[in-house]
């Protein structure tokens, strides 16, 4: 028989706030944290606007900065919320046996050294415009920081978990562009159904605001390029949305066994219901039109956690304030709820927080947490356009008082990964 996953623990850093309750309370109040890019000039990117974490710092957790001073900004991110997750569940003091606990996440890569690159491409540029490869690597060698270049790996912030907490169990980063996170937590509750560990660390991190990151999504003309006013550019389901904005943060939940969770007289926030994950197997960058990958998923979902149509109170959507993605999303969930969907409500917070990439998963994930505990749905800011091909309740611009027993959280990533989760209230 399946082993029960509640949650214990959670912690988040995000554009919204440094803790869960701020984040949460900004949620609650439709409030929005994007703003114009300061991590980098983006004076000449067709984009200038982005959801930035605010005056944080590593220090901020009580970390030596020096210790660290090599690590990537999402990885500062992923320390700062684990270790408020782990101390919120209080969970360490339980572990006897360190094998029993893993740390599974879904983080992105770590700094891109634009600068480094483009000095090194420089360097070997002649004056013909011939490429010097000999010079190029010879500027490599005398500019690249071997430790930096490491912290590139998105591997980097699940080893460093493991160390600071002593987790010698199961260590895994998936890296499912938007459905990252989602999928960890998925994966990590499967090694504590089976019996393999008690406890894992799971969540995000990522930081895409660099030239790099910002360059690729304005060519795929994924970003909002509303510069003029950035608190009204992400737009979830509104008819004139016309792109996401990039965001960055990290959050982390830990992911216990029920018996072991009561023993230690443990605070569960929640329970992990069911996972479900399929692929569109159709094109990159593109969701299958007829929304097969997320219909699918969210049946699977619904399915492992043995819930009904009727069960489910919220969803928190992908919701992206792409044209293609939110126009899909609200056909899959009229094919998944049938003649119940204009009753459950579905919102999207990327509207407030921006987009957190491998990060955004575990994000709404404890949103739809926080939406049970509190008997609050949190809105869809910026909802003003209504769009005949989205058509759902969509939690228009104010959250709504609403007692919920089952929510479901859907992470759609680039290359087609469609992840669902299904969180419930704990009941014993």
């Amino acid at each position: 028989m399946s082993r029960r996953v509640v949650i214990t623990g959670i912690g988040m850093i995000n554009p919204m706030g440094h803790d869960v309750e701020t984040v949460w309370s900004g949620l609650k109040e439709s409030q929005s944290g994007v703003a114009r890019t300061t991590v980098f000039d983006a004076s000449n990117f067709p984009t200038k606007i982005s959801a930035e974490v605010k005056e944080w710092s590593i220090d901020k957790c009580g970390e030596d900065p020096s210790r660290w001073d090599s690590i990537g900004r999402h990885t500062q991110f992923a320390i700062g919320a684990a270790k408020q997750a782990v101390s919120n569940s209080g969970v360490m003091d339980s572990i006897a046996d360190p094998t029993r606990m893993g740390v599974y996440l879904g983080c992105g890569e770590g700094d891109q050294d634009f600068f480094a690159f483009t000095s090194m491409v420089t360097a070997a540029m002649s004056g013909s415009g011939d490429f010097d490869k000999a010079e190029f690597i010879r500027k490599g060698l005398d500019t690249l920081n071997p430790r930096r270049e490491l912290e590139q790996e998105p591997s980097m912030p699940s080893a460093h978990l493991a160390s600071l907490f002593n987790a010698q169990g199961p260590n895994a980063n998936c890296l499912t562009a938007c459905a990252a996170s989602s999928q960890a937590i998925g994966e990590a509750t499967e090694l504590i159904r089976r019996g393999s560990v008690d406890v894992m660390l799971s969540g995000g991190a990522h930081s895409m605001i660099h030239p790099f990151g910002v360059t690729g999504f304005n060519l795929l003309t994924a970003l909002s390029t509303s510069n003029d006013e950035p608190t009204k550019a992400s737009r979830p389901f509104d008819r004139l949305r016309d792109g996401f904005v990039l965001g960055e943060g990290s959050s982390m939940v830990v992911l216990e066994e029920l018996e072991h969770a009561k023993k230690r007289g443990a605070h569960i926030y929640g329970e992990v219901l069911g996972y479900g994950t399929t692929a569109d197997a159709f094109r990159i960058t593109d969701t299958h039109p007829e929304g097969r990958g997320a219909i699918s998923c969210m049946k699977m979902a619904m399915s492992d956690a043995k819930v009904n149509v009727e069960d489910v109170g919220y969803v928190n959507a992908h919701g992206t304030s792409t044209e293609v993605n939110d126009k899909v999303e609200s056909l899959a969930c009229r094919q998944v709820f049938g003649d119940m969907a204009d009753k459950i409500p579905v919102s999207s917070t990327k509207s407030m927080m921006g987009h957190l990439i491998a990060a955004a998963g575990v994000t709404e994930a404890i949103v739809c947490l926080l939406a049970i505990r509190d008997g609050v749905l949190p809105p869809t800011i910026n909802y003003e356009n209504p769009d005949p091909n989205c058509d759902l309740d969509y939690v228009p611009n104010v959250a709504r008082d609403a007692k919920i027993d089952v929510a479901l959280n859907n992470s759609f990533g680039f290359g087609g990964q469609n992840i669902t989760l299904c969180l419930g209230r704990f009941k014993a």
